[in-house]
């Protein structure tokens, strides 16, 4: 005879199965834009501080491209590491997106037709937030645009492979390419900005008393970045670097 728990033992879903429910579910969701935001906050900051090595000289910025391009020394065939971490920053990449679009779908569902009748307060979502959508958007053809400029060169009519410190001053000479690098990076700051605020609630981590300093260290973090992302095309455009 078959007892009741035997027959729990067989209805309980495997961990794997929960887990996949958990990161389906609306906080799940939230979880996978978290963590995967996280990542990206990483890179950002590395890639500025790496880019920033322009200001140094033309060999410390070029020298920088080539580690970059031999990391792993003799252990590894060249490049073959800096394109895993390329898969995986693209694999985070889109994780981001996808989960940002479901929650976004699942919330215009959520609402229905129902149309508000008096002015929408806002308390966390703020004006950033209301344009993440927006920002998103911007970013995701910028970095498009710079990968065609600065990595693949076919945007980059004077590209030259294995020079970074040329391809970029002679894209960012451009003052149309120039502006739209200072708007991209506005757009970034904005969405860091929300991203860096808003992380520490989707993991559950909400407190009224840490309210300040979440804000403060995403405003600081927003910051940082479009400084030093800027100083980078405003130094080209005013000749620091040339």
């Amino acid at each position: 005879m078959t007892t009741t728990t035997q027959k729990a033992k067989r209805t309980r879903p495997g961990w794997q199965e929960g887990l996949g429910a958990f990161f389906n579910s609306d906080v799940g969701m939230k979880w996978l834009m978290a963590l995967t935001g996280i990542g990206l906050l990483l890179y950002v900051i590395a890639h500025m501080v790496g880019n920033l090595k322009i200001f140094i000289s033309a060999e410390e910025i070029n020298a920088y491209g080539e580690a970059l391009r031999d990391l792993g020394g003799d252990l590894f065939p060249r490049t073959s590491l800096l394109w895993i971490m390329r898969i995986g920053l693209i694999a985070v990449f889109a994780i981001h997106i996808w989960a940002a679009i479901v929650l976004t779908r699942r919330n215009a569902t959520a609402r229905g037709k129902i149309r508000y009748h008096a002015k929408r307060h806002y308390v966390a979502a703020n004006y950033a937030a209301r344009t993440m959508r927006w920002s998103g958007t911007i970013i995701a053809l910028f970095v498009l645009y710079h990968l065609a400029d600065l990595t693949w060169g076919f945007a980059n009519p004077d590209f030259i492979r294995g020079e970074p410190y040329h391809n970029a001053v002679e894209s960012l000479t451009s003052v149309p390419v120039a502006v739209f690098y200072l708007i991209a990076q506005f757009a970034l700051a904005l969405h860091i900005y929300h991203g860096a605020w808003s992380m520490f609630q989707s993991l559950g981590i909400a407190s009224a008393k840490f309210n300040d300093w979440r804000r403060w260290f995403a405003v600081a973090f927003a910051a940082v970045i479009f400084i030093g992302n800027s100083a980078i095309v405003l130094g080209v455009q005013f000749g620091v670097v040339s």
